[in-house]
């Protein structure tokens, strides 16, 4: 798919009124709800280059339509609506993604959509003056749910994934991801870094729900981050031999499963001993019958931590465990690295900016930061007087951490009263998600506005 010609219109111009109201915040959460939505689960099941990925792309082309934005899609595949001329460098981005884990959360990722535009609407009230470009994006396949490898929109874009890469990816079913593409109209001879269009955004701003409950024990609405946890995930394949079910005595059988399930405990114990985290959340097996002993399992570990430091020793303490009870039972186990993203530091300087715009609110909350709020935990962005925005890192990846080897990236959260995610209980209440899109109408205002 050939994306269309950027707007020209002068950055510093005001945003051209749309013919009617556009969708209020409540409006599009409601027209955006039931796309992709299980009826069985509840959850969503919004998957890269699928019927639901389409719906929900062209709810975003309709959101920017409505608001006189000039929508593009860019060569790997991720949508932007702009707001002044694209070329005119030194934009200022703000956005999400649109895809969803299996039976994921309505929040994770449209939140930061929706309160994208909603921001905007909210720039257009105060009769807010751009004077650098602003774009809302949905970056394509963020979750990694179909194809295995998360955030492969934006790391195409950033040359953290080459094209070649790219290709071979393949879905559950076998299909590549250039096939995937090609069914949904869209063209993969084009895939591959994008350091032109980087080069001219001078900003990128993520809000996003929580995965965590951080600010529910804080007691506040919104946060800004500090850091992303250093993570991955391996692929662990336990060979064995496969056999009848009923007439293999249990002293004879080489069974992967039993290997398999001793490295899942394995897991949680190491997580426990090094202060990490460590899950295996998805798992394959050959044959596959209820009758049959297992010649293959497959099981894949995401594991994530403060530092890499404990990180390393997590995971090597489970392939260690693993390799241990596989030598006990005859079993052959192979582990892969699949991916790995190194700690995400944001930018300090965007990140106290964000702090010091927060503070200029009238009777806000925010106080001008002072650099603190590690990884490793909740911290607080704090100066004199009022009261402290908290700075809190996270153990989840997101677009504006890839990006941020590339450009200045910060994000903000909104509270989750229960700290659920990528599960149809996940939450906001509409107080939080409203402070969350005045806070991110304050911060575009601040770093796109006179």
């Amino acid at each position: 798919m050939t994306a269309p010609a950027s707007s020209h219109e002068p950055a510093s111009s005001r945003a051209p009124a749309s013919s009617h109201e556009p969708a209020s915040f409540q409006e599009m959460w409601r027209d955006l709800a039931p796309l992709g939505r299980d009826p069985g689960s509840g959850g969503y099941r919004r998957y890269a280059w699928t019927a639901a990925d389409a719906d929900c792309r062209a709810w975003f082309r309709a959101q920017a339509e409505d608001r006189g934005l000039t929508c593009e899609v860019d060569r790997n595949g991720n949508q932007w609506a702009w707001l002044g001329d694209p070329l005119a460098g030194d934009a200022v981005v703000t956005g999400s993604h649109l895809d969803s884990v299996p039976d994921g959360g309505a929040f994770d990722g449209p939140l930061g959509v929706v309160s994208s535009f909603a921001a905007l609407d909210e720039l257009r009230r105060r009769g807010a003056r751009l004077t650098k470009p602003l774009a809302i994006t949905n970056f394509g396949d963020e979750e990694g749910a179909r194809f295995g490898l998360a955030c492969v929109g934006s790391r195409l874009t950033a040359g953290r994934l080459t094209a070649a890469q790219a290709h071979e990816l393949r879905d559950g079913e076998g299909i590549p991801l250039p096939k995937a593409m090609e069914a949904a109209g869209y063209d993969p001879a084009t895939l591959g870094p994008d350091p032109e269009r980087l080069a001219r955004i001078g900003a990128f701003v993520e809000l996003h729900v929580e995965q965590g409950r951080a600010l529910d024990l804080s007691g506040d609405p919104v946060g800004i981050a500090s850091a992303i946890w250093p993570h991955g995930r391996w692929r662990f394949d336990f060979h064995g031999e496969a056999n009848h079910a009923g007439t293999t005595r249990l002293a004879d059988r080489r069974d992967p499963m039993l290997t398999y399930a001793e490295t899942v405990l394995a897991a949680r114990r190491e997580a426990e001993l090094a202060g990490a985290l460590a899950t295996f959340g998805k798992i394959s097996v050959e044959p596959n019958g209820v009758n049959a002993i297992p010649s293959l399992v497959r099981g894949w570990l995401d594991s994530r931590a403060a530092d890499q430091s404990a990180l390393d020793t997590v995971v090597a303490a489970i392939e260690a465990a693993a390799r241990e009870a596989a030598d006990r039972a005859g079993i052959d186990v192979r582990v892969v690295r699949e991916s790995f993203t190194p700690v995400v530091e944001f930018e300090h300087a965007l990140r106290d900016e964000l702090a010091r715009i927060l503070a200029r609110r009238p009777g806000a909350d925010a106080v001008a930061a002072t650099g603190t709020g590690a990884a490793t935990g909740p911290g607080a962005a704090t100066g004199s007087g009022g009261r402290a925005v908290p700075v809190l890192g996270t153990g989840a990846g997101h677009d504006a951490g890839i990006l941020s080897g590339s450009l200045p990236t910060a994000m903000l959260f909104v509270r989750n009263p229960t700290g659920v995610s990528h599960s149809p209980a996940e939450s906001a209440s509409e107080d939080d998600c409203v402070a969350g899109v005045l806070a991110l109408a304050d911060v575009l205002e601040g770093l796109a506005c006179a």
